[in-house]
């Protein structure tokens, strides 16, 4: 399940979700403005932020590659009720797809990579190559696992779920740690286990 920080009061939200830290809130926002709020989470701090149409970014912010808020985006956790409660239910084993609307920015080419990435089913992993396969350009393994890498949208855009061709976690923005409790979760609830070739380093 999802924390704000425990340092502050709880929102209407699970017991397990407490208040990260409250910044001044614009009274007006635009659209495309950008807000942002962090929760702690069974695999550390994520940041979430995006603006009123869609989420932008989910980030591991103790990671390898946090992401350090810009400062003209806005604190709020108001915009992110959905995808709080969503997560809350994946972390809990009650959700396996998510249905939250996404902007992530990227080239045309990432992009065709990251809508692969949302085509691999819960529980179940592929390699790059098979990514690479899957759009279209068979010898473009490394330029996948670069995409890969460049993910604004952890989890929701499962990249945890691409593995190397012989079956080891290579490669993860949030670290590998983060990427084998991912995919240990999702066997647990997973009813056929973890892919073949994929063997979690935790219990």
């Amino acid at each position: 399940m999802l924390h704000y920080d425990s340092s502050t009061r709880p929102v209407n939200m699970p017991s397990t979700i407490l208040r990260q830290k409250a910044l001044p809130a614009t009274s007006h926002v635009r659209r495309d403005a950008v807000s942002y709020c962090i929760v702690k989470s069974p695999v550390g701090r994520i940041l979430l932020a995006g603006n009123a149409r869609a989420l932008t970014h989910l980030s591991f912010q103790d990671g390898r590659h946090p992401v350090d808020p810009d400062p003209q985006w806005t604190y709020s956790e108001k915009p992110f009720q959905r995808p709080i409660r969503q997560l809350n239910e994946y972390f809990s084993g009650k959700r396996k797809t998510f249905t939250i609307a996404l902007a992530p920015q990227g080239t045309p080419f990432q992009q065709r990579v990251w809508q692969a990435l949302r085509t691999i089913p819960y529980g179940r992993t592929l390699s790059y190559g098979q990514i690479a396969k899957a759009i279209g350009q068979p010898t473009a393994a490394r330029a996948v696992g670069a995409a890969n890498g460049q993910n604004p949208v952890s989890i929701i855009v499962p990249c945890h779920r691409v593995i190397g061709s012989n079956g080891k976690l290579v490669g993860y923005g949030g670290g590998l740690s983060i990427k084998d409790a991912l995919l240990v979760h999702e066997s647990t609830y997973h009813p056929r286990g973890p892919a073949p070739g994929h063997r979690p380093r935790s219990s």
